[in-house]
């Protein structure tokens, strides 16, 4: 079992750069792909990034690439997103997730969620 609990989520101005981690509980987190997902209100939850157990191998939606930067740290149970160059339609509750197997786009492929960051970018 692995239990996921988000941070860093706040306020921030267009244009600005926020990071969130996400905390690790097991001793088996290496060996799962984790991703970073982001549901607006209203919306469907939406893939944002995701990275491979070693983190050789990284994927981007197009809305974010060159912006975000996904990474992990398996010392420390923990996976990180980078988000620069902030734009309001970046607004959103932002979750990890935790999958098994490679890397997957669709949210429906991850086991264990986290509670989920709110994330506001203001104009």
């Amino acid at each position: 079992q692995v239990q996921l609990v988000e941070s860093g989520g706040g306020l921030v101005q267009a244009g600005g750069s926020l990071r969130l981690s996400c905390a690790a509980s097991g001793r088996t987190f290496s060996s799962y792909a984790m991703g970073w997902f982001r549901q607006a209100p209203g919306k469907e939850r939406d893939f944002v990034t995701a990275i491979n157990w070693s983190g050789s191998s990284t994927y981007y939606a197009d809305s974010v690439k060159g912006r975000f930067t996904i990474s992990r740290d398996n010392a420390k149970n923990t996976v990180y997103l980078q988000m620069t160059s902030l734009k309001p339609e970046d607004t959103a509750v932002y979750y990890c997730a935790a999958n098994p197997g490679v890397p997957r786009t669709t949210p429906a492929f991850y086991e264990h969620w986290g509670q989920g960051t709110q994330v506001t970018v203001s104009s």
